[in-house]
């Protein structure tokens, strides 16, 4: 049976979508009915799901994650395919919408209000993005190593925010905007890491565009409180998964 890693992100691991995967580190979040899961089950492959809420580019390369070990160290070279999802949470992408979803008088107050203020500020998002193009571009490149023989896949995320001229409550326009310009901008790295490192690129973000979070078929979820068994909020939903795992599936076959 052909061998596939999963590595990346909670876009990846699809947290509160049920079942939970069976043996998944409770923190990782990790859905047995990811997209990981889902192509693995479609194309007959042999799945290790290293996906965790939470992951940088640092703890996919080099960084453990609450106890768990980088996760490229699943890889031993044998491998058929690889997918990779991951960047968001280095730019600081859905924190950034959550923060603006907090009340304005909350974000004058001394001590979150300044955390949350370094969310919000464009500058401080762009820096971020600098050095996520340079991540990912390792991650390709230390992939192709680790794994010579297999195809390798970034996959980007999928639509969160609406288009231009379409609201977004409770965000305001501006942090939409904000919003808006790192997803595009994470959806450009991605491609770019994917040629430069020959690796390959599946572009849910184009894909999903009409299934933003607030559309009338959305494939992730909208702002709210995160509940237990419910996909998490700013995530993927389970129609939103099963359409990324069609995505992979089409590059992988």
């Amino acid at each position: 049976m052909s061998r596939y890693v999963a590595l990346g992100s909670s876009m990846a691991a699809g947290p509160g979508i049920r079942p939970a995967a069976a043996g998944a580190p409770f923190a990782a979040g990790r859905s047995a009915r990811n997209y990981p899961h889902l192509v693995a089950e479609k194309l007959g492959l042999d799945l290790v799901d290293v996906t965790y809420s939470g992951a940088t580019t640092a703890n996919v390369l080099t960084e453990p994650q609450n106890g768990t070990p980088p996760q490229v160290e699943a890889l031993d070279g044998s491998e058929d395919l690889v997918t990779v999802t991951i960047g968001g949470n280095d730019a600081g992408y859905v924190p950034l919408l959550f923060a603006a979803a907090v009340p304005r008088l909350i974000r004058r107050l001394p001590l979150i209000g300044r955390r949350l203020r370094d969310q919000l500020d464009p500058t401080a998002r762009d820096r971020a993005l600098v050095e996520v193009t340079k991540s990912l571009k390792e991650i390709g490149r230390t992939l192709r190593q680790r794994s010579p023989r297999a195809k390798v896949l970034f996959v980007d995320y999928l639509t969160l925010l609406p288009p231009a001229g379409t609201a977004a409550p409770p965000l305001s326009d501006v942090d939409v905007a904000l919003g808006r310009r790192m997803a595009d901008t994470l959806e450009r790295l991605t491609g770019e890491a994917a040629a430069d490192t020959g690796c390959e690129w599946v572009r849910v973000a184009d894909a999903s565009r009409e299934h933003h979070a607030w559309s009338k078929h959305p494939w992730t979820m909208k702002l709210g409180i995160p509940l237990p068994g419910v996909p998490a909020p700013l995530h993927p939903n389970a129609e939103g998964m099963r359409a990324v795992a069609e995505l992979v599936i089409a590059h992988a076959t």
